[in-house]
């Protein structure tokens, strides 16, 4: 699977090896920054990864920040992001099954990095279970 992911100054560390987890993986992984702990500002870096997402360049994204609340709040301003903060596995896998979710939102400062990967496995292998329910739901978020 292709994949944006992003982070801020406080993702730094956890997103850089987040991506050797997903490149050993079998994953293509496009990197949107930030690549040092200098403080930036998240929405920009959500900005690029959404893009990527939005156009098809990737087919999910990642965004790594302190909590993961402020990334998600950036992402879910884009038309056809469906963002969401997954610090548990079942979240991780139900956002995308129920809510068709396409970035994960993680926060560095609240999961370590064998956590992180299990957040990340549990999403990417997750499918939309198209039913009507699923469907008209998020049909109305669009909205």
């Amino acid at each position: 699977m292709k994949l944006a992911i992003g982070g801020d100054h406080a993702g730094f560390q956890l997103k850089a090896e987040l991506i050797d987890h997903l490149r050993k993986v079998g994953h293509e992984v496009v990197d949107a920054g930030c690549h040092s702990a200098v403080p930036v500002d998240f929405p920009d870096i959500a900005k690029s990864v959404c893009a990527a997402v939005c156009s098809g360049d990737a087919e999910r994204g990642i965004m790594v920040c302190g909590t993961g609340v402020g990334a998600a709040i950036a992402c879910n301003k884009m038309r056809g992001v469906r963002a969401a903060v997954c610090h548990d596995v079942h979240s991780s896998h139900q956002a995308v099954e129920h809510d068709n979710v396409n970035v994960m939102c993680l926060g560095a400062k609240i999961v370590g990095p064998w956590l992180a990967r299990d957040l990340l496995d549990a999403f990417l292998e997750a499918r939309f279970d198209a039913t009507e329910d699923h469907v008209r739901r998020i049909a109305k978020l669009e909205t």
